[in-house]
């Protein structure tokens, strides 16, 4: 398959900055348009940064918004072990604030997906569009199975191994074929230690098939072959048949930065959005 033509950078500058919320402040990221927002949630353990790159070369003309999870990035720790219902909570009042009463474009990548999914199956009347990275419509049996392998903390230590237990786990999803991605994911996985088991915890007790059943929004799913869940891709698309399905050529569980050009090209083809920005 022929590689996709690279995007136009237009330029546009990513601005940084924090909304309040009821429990802290969350991080965005934003690059400025107009229309209804898009906005982007990251995969456990990692922060908005993970779509710096999209960001960049999307066409797309509406604002852009990467959040940070709380736990994450450079947003709020959590006083109490979150749940499913708490991550929709804190997703509810970061695009009350940013949206207002329009209606906005969820994009979410693994544990983003699962937050994503878990907003849009509540808040239906606040989302127009629904792309989803990696989703898994997970039996109980198989929740149960991947809760007792995945999330477990990487606690720190003085004998330092626990840095490289998260090394290693990044190595196993791909992000070294990128050391720079490699060192970027690995500091967010260190200030992210404590939370991410409960990220975790939240994906592996969510019925997706159920939520995404629920859905009347428009529907993206996406995944590629090299991704560790995409065993349990074609089952997910079953569920909605309806859906668009995009598979990717790689990029593992880091598409967004390892073939950041053509996953900026399947989300300016779904439809979802407004014409192409034009740039000078």
């Amino acid at each position: 398959m022929a590689e996709p033509a690279p995007h136009v950078r237009c330029g546009a500058t990513l601005q940084r900055g924090y909304l309040d919320l009821r429990d802290g402040q969350m991080h965005f990221m934003r690059r400025q348009g107009s229309g209804a927002p898009i906005v982007l949630l990251h995969q456990t353990a990692s922060s908005s940064r993970m779509w710096t790159k999209v960001m960049e070369r999307l066409l797309a003309p509406q604002p852009l918004w990467a959040l940070d999870t709380p736990g994450f990035g450079a947003s709020f720790d959590p006083v109490q072990d979150p749940t499913m219902a708490d991550y929709t909570r804190w997703l509810a009042e970061a695009i009350d604030q940013l949206a207002g009463s329009e209606r906005v474009h969820l994009v979410g990548h693994h544990t983003g997906a699962a937050i994503a999914l878990a907003y849009a199956a509540a808040r239906p009347e606040r989302v127009q569009s629904l792309t989803l990275f990696g989703p898994a419509a997970l039996t109980q049996e198989e929740r149960n199975h991947y809760a007792s392998r995945l999330g477990a903390p990487f606690r720190p230590n003085r004998s330092g191994a626990y840095l490289l237990k998260n090394w290693e786990y990044l190595r196993v999803g791909g992000a070294d074929r990128d050391i720079d991605l490699l060192h970027r994911e690995m500091i967010d996985m260190l200030r992210g230690w404590a939370s991410r088991p409960h990220a975790y915890r939240a994906v592996w007790e969510q019925d997706v098939a159920a939520q995404l059943g629920s859905l009347t929004c428009p529907l993206h799913l996406i995944s590629s072959p090299d991704d560790l869940l995409f065993g349990l891709f074609n089952r997910t698309c079953a569920v909605r048949p309806d859906a668009q399905v995009t598979i990717l050529s790689g990029g593992a569980n880091f598409a967004p930065d390892l073939k950041a050009d053509e996953v900026a090209s399947a989300l300016d083809a779904s439809g979802f959005f407004g014409e192409a920005l034009t740039c000078e």
